[in-house]
């Protein structure tokens, strides 16, 4: 469960106020997700609205180890598609998203990044972004 860290800077983002489409694309599959911004949040877990909180939401297990407060850099994902949508992000999110590996330009953390609902998002998961003891390995 998430809550808030009292440590970073408040991130400053858009609710979206009609409908979009997120379609979130892993290694093994691919979950395309119909928002209502009626039932934003849906969840308590990163920022309201957030891409973690729509994948959650949505059943979509994205992995987010500091419960969404970033306070870490494993829910990182990459917008493909849409990210011109998605609130600024933070130097202290940045500062987070260092640490993961393969970051692009594209490259966000899925607790922090909130799409305004302006357009439809493509956003990729990382193969690294999988919590190996979770897995069983």
């Amino acid at each position: 469960m998430g809550g808030t860290n009292p440590y970073i800077e408040k991130a400053e983002y858009e609710r979206p106020t009609k409908p979009y489409t997120v379609t979130f694309v892993s290694t093994d599959k691919t979950v395309k997700v119909d928002v209502d911004p009626a039932k934003v949040p849906y969840g308590e877990t990163g920022l309201p609205g957030s891409l973690l909180d729509i994948a959650l939401g949505a059943g979509f297990d994205l992995e987010h180890a500091c419960g969404g407060v970033c306070a870490c850099s494993t829910c990182h994902v990459i917008v493909k598609e849409g990210l011109q949508s998605c609130n600024e992000g933070t130097d202290d999110e940045f500062d987070q998203l260092e640490e993961a590996p393969e970051i692009t330009l594209n490259s966000r953390l899925a607790c922090q990044c909130v799409p305004n609902g302006t357009m439809d998002l493509v956003v990729q998961i990382p193969a690294v972004n999988k919590n190996l003891v979770k897995e069983g390995h």
